[in-house]
């Protein structure tokens, strides 16, 4: 097998991780048309924004699925290819700068998410090439750490929990509150 073909398998293998993790949370009750993917172009774009060349095979597959529109996922924070751009990288590469943390190549990071400017979840421009690197939290006031060991474990771990959203909507009802606009992006349950 060729250099080529190793790296389309690797490529392959990270996107249908991301694909697994967001079937699961869709299965769990979240409905898939609450978010909206972005193009192959809109990514480029967003990386160009921020400078860089690569986006990882699973930081694609990611914005594939939910690039325009996030939904509930990281709900409150800044996600995708029009809400975190080339500002976002400066204050990332501002706040590692003023905090420090291990990243081999911050010129070169890659800013997934922005929660309110203080709080930065990315990848090192070192890692790029991976199909699948580690993502680093970059917040105020703390060195950087690499958090997730894969954008997969990330997105996993940023996904909703279907079930706390179900129950916060059972609980709103018994004490008499309006359904929430969120409750848009859940289907409803059965029975």
């Amino acid at each position: 097998m060729g250099a080529e073909a190793i790296v389309s398998t690797r490529d392959e293998a990270a996107a249908a991780a991301i694909r697994a993790v967001f079937d699961r949370v869709t299965a769990e009750g979240m409905a898939p048309e609450s978010v909206t993917g972005a193009t192959d172009e809109q990514i480029d774009a967003y990386a160009a924004a921020q400078g860089v060349t690569a986006v990882p095979a699973a930081v694609r597959a990611v914005l594939r699925l939910l690039g325009v529109r996030h939904g509930l996922w990281r709900a409150g924070s800044s996600l995708g290819v029009d809400a975190v751009g080339g500002e976002a990288k400066r204050y990332a590469r501002a706040t590692l700068a003023r905090d420090g943390g291990a990243i081999r190549e911050p010129g070169g990071l890659l800013v997934l998410l922005m929660h309110q400017a203080y709080e930065f979840h990315v990848v090192d421009g070192a890692d790029l090439v991976d199909p699948d690197p580690p993502v680093w939290l970059v917040t105020e006031g703390q060195a950087a750490q690499p958090v997730w060991c894969s954008v997969t474990d990330w997105f996993d771990g940023i996904s909703p929990s279907v079930a706390d959203y179900r129950s916060r909507l059972t609980l709103m009802a018994e004490v008499g509150r309006d359904v929430p606009s969120w409750a848009e992006y859940l289907r409803p349950t059965e029975g």
